[in-house]
């Protein structure tokens, strides 16, 4: 697969964590960027917000006695 040349600018916090999170992970600062790039993109990141709209859905019930319908008033009450 043919590679593009892509510049970005960050900040020089990211650039550090970046630089840490792909040397923690053995790979470069490119193929770590490529990595999330296509996690954010690809079917991993589809999957992962269907599963949790499926845990949603089938603990609706656990959620709602909990924490009850009127959540405002339950996060007020809970300060």
């Amino acid at each position: 697969m043919a590679k593009t040349q892509l510049n970005v600018r960050v900040d020089e916090g990211t650039a550090r964590a970046a630089r840490e999170r792909a040397g923690a992970r053995g790979m470069s600062v490119n193929r770590y960027i490529e990595e999330l790039v296509r996690q954010d993109t690809g079917e991993v990141g589809h999957t992962f917000v269907e599963a949790a709209a499926d845990f949603m859905k089938q603990y609706e019930s656990v959620f709602a006695d909990e924490f009850g319908a009127d959540r405002e008033g339950t996060r007020e009450g809970r300060r």
